[in-house]
């Protein structure tokens, strides 16, 4: 009887292995733009803000580091 729990229960944490997630900075940054809307409408008590605001940070800070550069220099060579 143990073997077939330890089967459900395989099952129901992943219904599809073969299935591929990911997430890309532009999710990442929704995900902080959410937060952003949340904490506006006041959807957070007090006693969570801190902790949505170390999530909100970090989320911010990876997007923000790992964003691609922006081309700025070849607008400011054509300009010239």
């Amino acid at each position: 009887m143990s073997e077939e729990n330890t089967n459900t229960n395989a099952e129901t944490e992943n219904p599809n292995p073969n299935l591929n997630v990911g997430l890309s900075l532009n999710d990442l940054a929704a995900v902080v733009r959410l937060i952003d809307v949340c904490s506006k409408r006041g959807a957070f008590e007090g006693p969570e803000l801190t902790s949505v605001g170390e999530l909100r940070g970090k989320f911010a800070q990876f997007v923000e580091a790992n964003k691609p550069p922006e081309e700025n220099s070849e607008t400011e060579t054509q300009s010239q």
